[in-house]
């Protein structure tokens, strides 16, 4: 029997975690390894302490290590970096980008050590979806709808999930996997 694969898994992934990386229970992890080699993680050397160059650097890599444009899976600072490295290689180079719960570089949550780092500043055409938090404590609905603006990305609005991380209770989010492959699916094949 001929089993279609899911429609995000007809491309790789590359992962883009926020600070400090994801640890083994984040959904981001959990999905990694679901994925196997099809999904790799950027390598900035500075997770804890975040150059935006760096990061915009380590996404590069993966890209150019993917024998076909992936798809960007990002989740908070992760957000902000693949943001920023989209308006300098908005090029076709990736199939698109799911960015999952953006952090607010104003709000004052906003890690210190990450000032580096921005809000979106440009549009793209990489296709973009944009999941968003109602609860989330590091950026209000309104700020990330203004970021999804920006982007021209789709915004998905998952409820009460806080920062959709760990903490949040949300587990392997089989919710957020389903969103990912209705954006895929929209997607051309790779």
């Amino acid at each position: 029997m001929n089993v279609e694969a899911r429609p995000a898994d007809r491309h790789p992934w590359v992962v883009v975690p926020g600070i400090w990386g994801s640890d083994a229970d984040h959904w981001q992890s959990r999905w990694q390894a679901d994925r196997g080699v099809d999904a790799v993680r950027i390598a900035p050397t500075s997770w804890s302490e975040p150059d935006p160059e760096d990061w915009r650097r380590a996404i590069s890599d993966a890209v150019r290590r993917s024998a076909r444009p992936p798809l960007l899976v990002a989740h908070s600072l992760g957000v902000l970096a693949v943001a920023e490295w989209l308006a300098e290689h908005d090029d076709g180079s990736v199939a698109g980008a799911f960015l999952v719960a953006p952090p607010d570089p104003e709000a004052p949550s906003f890690p210190e050590a990450a000032s580096g780092f921005r809000a979106p500043t440009a549009a793209v055409s990489t296709p973009t979806a944009l999941v968003v938090s109602d609860d989330d404590p590091y950026c209000s609905v309104a700020r990330a709808s203004g970021f999804a603006a920006v982007l021209g990305a789709r915004v998905l609005r998952v409820g009460d999930r806080q920062h959709v991380n760990v903490a949040s209770g949300v587990g392997a989010w089989p919710e957020g996997r389903g969103l990912l492959d209705a954006f895929a699916a929209d997607l051309p094949r790779a």
